[in-house]
Parts: structure tokens; C-alpha cells; sequence
């Protein structure tokens, strides 16, 4: 293990984030809020001094394989969890630790889950902290870092695969460089086209910009107590439904339709799969409380934005849906399983572990019935490799022993299941609301020590389990 490349790797990473902290130390300044400027002064001007000096000793060697890697991602997490929340209590808009702790980490994980009661009390530096870290959080703290300081190809795949969300991860072209940057691009065109949209329906360039960083990362956070429903906008509704969407879709097929492979891209299984549930979805809601809202059109505008909110875990809200049939709430329920597409910015098990899945599932049946029968597993018309399938299966199985232990072990904080069970549920998948007391995600009942515990959950989420689990069990050799 070369923990001097882990070391070397991690202060560049403390680097980037101090010098980040400067976009909203300038939001600080052009609101003259002074208990915030000087926080994030401060925590800026600490971070980037401290990585610098880390920096200094460079390491004898720096290759990294696949534990290095991800060693590497699981530290970075937790240092900018703990670090990313140092100006929310110096500022004094969060003051406890822990809340700014689970604050931060719901942030970088996309989750959206908060413990603050009052989201329009805050400094806007602090609301645009929160929902940049959505945006950073989304497309991968080290990817960020990669695209702005490139390291050798062998080393960045490592590092990418580590904190890729979905089975496998891969190049979108030779150099893994390039590759990078493709994808930050397609994610800024994106977020900015979004920041646009809003802007043309009378929104503030704050709110707007703020919103379309949480759509971008999938998370949620919001300027509003009542979050998007506090605009009371159909235009804002459908712009953001569509952006939610479009965000849940693995990037690698818009580069495809970017590189005249347009047949291609929208013949991918995992598309069709999740463009189905996402249809499938939103009409079986919408019939099951278009008594609730006087039609059938008004209940699919709260269907459509409330499944893509759940299926692409960013969390938005624009209707209480615990005032809805429980149908429609064990639907939501379910979507918060299934998140968004491999490659996406979306949280959950991922589209595609839930088609390999079931295709394993099917699979295995059917070999007990003709035990003779060669039976392979098949994605876009062609044999998954038995390694994906089993890491898949294996992956599965953890999932479900983590929440399993989690959710007993938060039982011992007094809350009722309905809060208990979706609260593991939420921060596991990086969603954001729950059921009971925590149908608006916020998550402020819990104690000091859940929220803790919660916020390991959103990272072991956000990161997929194994890289976290790396770094936990590393030895000298």
C-alpha cells in the first residue's frame, strides 16, 4: 500500500477544497455578511496552506492500484465531510458539530436529507455552500480534481473507478484525461442550460443557480423551507422534472449522441428500463390521487416531479405526498431503491445492478428447471461477464446487511420505524425525504449520535461500500 501517495493525493484534494471555499467567500461579500466571510476566509485560507505543505513531500513512487484507489477516495470523502462543514459552525449557522457534520456529508453524498429547521434564516453564503457541494458531490470530489490537475491515465482509472457510481466504469475515450474532462463539460453545459431555463421563468439568478447545482448533483438542497413547491411554479416544476432526468441518465450516452452514435445511445437497455419505470411510475400515481388535486393533469405534474425526485434521489419537493394513498407512497418507497442510471449523477442501487438482478434471478431459475441448458446473462444483446454478475450479486448482499444493521442500531434512538427504517433507507441511497417525521428530509429529530451514524451511511452509499471498507482494513505489507 503506498500510503505516501494516499497522503501526497489527499492534500491536493485539502488544496482544491480551500481554494473552492472562494466562490462562496465572494457570495459572503457581495451580501455583506461578515460572520460568513470571515468563515470562510478563514477555513479557506487554513485548507489551502495545510494542502500545500502536505504537498511538499512528494513520494518516492507515485503509482496507486485498484486498493490504493480506493484508499484514496474513502479518505477524501471523510476529510471534506469533516472539513466542508468547519464554515457552517464558525459562521454560526450550524453551531453543533455533528449537525454540520451531517449537513456537509449529506451535501458532497447528494443526499439532501438536513437537520436545519429554518433553510431561509441562513447566510446565502451558506446556502450556496450547501448546494455547490451538491454539484461537487455529483460528478466526484477526485474527478474534479482530476479534471483540473490530470494525473497519469493508469492512476486516474483507479481513482475513477473508485468513485464511480454503478458496476463498472470505463473510457469514454483513449486517454482517461480527456475522458474527464468530456464529462465535466457535458455536466457544466448541462447545469448552466438549467440555470438559464429558470431564469427565464422569473427566477433570481441566486435561486436559480443554487437549484440547478442541487438538480445537477441529484441532491436537493433549497434556498426555500418548502423547497421547489415554495415557488408555487409549474414552469420551475417541469424545468426541473426534465433536468432531473436528464441528470439520472448515464453521461457516457450523451457523449455517444455528441459523437454521431445517436441509434446507438438510445437503444441501451438500461435507458428503455429506466424511462419505463420513470413513465409506468408517474401515471400509476397520478391515477391513484388525481382525486386529491381535481384532475388528471394537475396530479401528473405532482406524480411526474415527486417520481423523478425519488428515482433520481435528488429530493425535491412540491407536494406533501404523506398526505397521499399508501399506493403511491409504496411506490416511492421502491423508486428510492432502484435510483438512477449507472453513470449518472444519481444515487440507489443503480438501473442496471437492478436488471442484472433480476436477469441473474431469471437466469438461476431457469438452469434449476433444464440443468443442462447453457444460460448466460445478457445486456444490450451481449453475455455480462460472470465477474460484473457476481459483483453485482455480492454487492446486493451487503447493501441489504448494511441497512439491516443500521437500521437496528439507529432503533436504539427512540424514533417510530416508519422514521427509523426510512431514514437508512434515504441516507443509504442518497435520496434525501423519508416517511413520518421525516417527509420533508428533514432529519433534525435524530440525536447527535445518529446523525453520525447516518452520515457514514450516506458515504458508504455515495461511494458504493468498498471503497469504504478498503480503507478500514488496510495493513502494511
Amino acid at each position: 500500500m503506498n500510503y505516501r501517495m494516499i497522503c501526497y493525493l489527499s492534500g491536493q484534494i485539502i488544496r482544491v477544497l480551500g481554494l473552492l471555499m472562494l466562490l462562496p467567500l465572494l457570495v459572503a461579500v457581495i451580501y455583506h455578511e461578515p460572520d460568513a466571510r470571515n468563515a470562510f476566509a478563514l477555513t479557506a485560507a487554513v485548507l489551502v496552506a495545510a494542502g500545500t505543505l502536505i504537498t511538499l513531500k512528494k513520494p518516492k513512487t507515485k503509482d496507486i492500484y485498484n486498493r490504493e484507489g480506493m484508499a484514496t477516495v474513502a479518505f477524501a470523502w471523510i476529510l471534506v465531510s469533516l472539513l466542508g462543514a468547519a464554515p457552517y459552525v464558525l459562521c454560526g449557522d450550524i453551531p453543533s458539530i455533528p449537525d454540520a457534520i451531517f449537513e456537509t456529508a449529506s451535501g458532497f453524498t447528494t443526499t439532501g436529507s438536513t437537520i436545519v429547521d429554518n433553510i431561509e434564516g441562513m447566510t446565502h453564503a451558506c446556502l450556496f455552500w450547501r448546494s455547490f457541494s451538491h454539484f461537487l458531490g455529483g460528478m466526484g470530489v477526485l474527478i474534479l480534481m482530476l479534471a483540473i490537475m490530470p494525473q497519469n491515465d493508469t492512476r486516474m482509472m483507479y481513482l475513477v473507478r473508485a468513485e464511480s457510481a454503478g458496476p463498472t466504469a470505463g473510457k469514454l475515450t483513449a486517454k482517461m484525461s480527456f475522458s474527464v474532462r468530456i464529462l465535466y463539460m457535458i455536466y457544466l453545459a448541462l447545469t448552466a442550460l438549467e440555470t438559464v431555463l429558470l431564469l427565464c421563468g422569473g427566477m433570481n439568478f441566486f435561486d436559480a443557480i443554487t437549484h440547478a447545482f442541487s438538480t445537477a448533483g441529484t441532491g436537493g438542497f433549497s434556498t426555500l423551507n418548502n423547497s421547489v413547491g415554495g415557488f408555487d411554479s409549474a414552469y420551475a416544476d417541469i424545468v426541473i422534472t426534465v433536468f432531473m432526468l436528464l441528470f439520472s441518465v448515464n453521461f457516457t450516452l450523451y457523449f455517444l449522441m455528441l459523437s454521431d452514435k445517436f441509434i446507438q445511445a438510445i437503444k441501451n437497455e438500461e435507458l428503455h428500463v429506466f424511462l419505463s419505470i420513470v413513465v409506468l411510475s408517474s401515471l400509476a400515481i397520478a391515477v391513484n390521487i388525481m382525486h386529491l388535486y381535481g384532475g388528471f393533469f394537475k396530479a401528473l405534474r405532482y406524480s411526474s416531479f415527486q417520481v423523478l425526485a425519488f428515482i433520481s434521489t435528488t429530493g425535491f419537493a412540491t407536494a406533501d405526498f404523506t398526505d397521499w394513498p399508501f399506493f403511491s407512497q409504496m411506490i416511492l418507497i421502491l423508486l428510492m431503491f432502484v435510483g438512477g442510471c449507472a453513470g449518472s449523477t444519481g444515487g440507489g442501487l443503480k438501473v442496471m445492478r437492478i436488471i442484472l438482478l433480476f436477469k441473474t434471478a431469471v437466469a438461476e431459475v431457469r438452469r434449476v428447471l433444464n440443468p443442462r441448458a447453457v444460460i448466460s446473462v445478457k445486456c444490450d444483446g451481449k453475455a455480462v461477464d460472470k465477474e460484473i454478475v457476481r459483483s453485482v450479486s455480492l454487492y446486493f448482499v451487503l447493501f441489504m446487511l448494511l441497512a439491516g444493521t443500521s437500521m437496528l442500531i439507529l432503533s436504539l434512538d427512540g424514533q417510530d420505524i416508519g422514521a427509523t427504517v426510512t431514514a437508512v433507507i434515504t441516507c443509504l441511497n442518497n435520496v434525501g425525504p423519508g416517511l413520518s417525521v421525516i417527509s420533508g428530509g428533514n432529519l433534525s429529530c435524530f440525536s447527535g449520535w445518529a446523525k453520525l451514524l447516518l452520515s457514514a451511511d450516506m458515504l458508504l452509499g455515495r461511494l458504493e461500500i468498498y471503497p469504504m471498507l478498503v480503507l478500514f482494513t488496510m495493513r502494511k505489507k
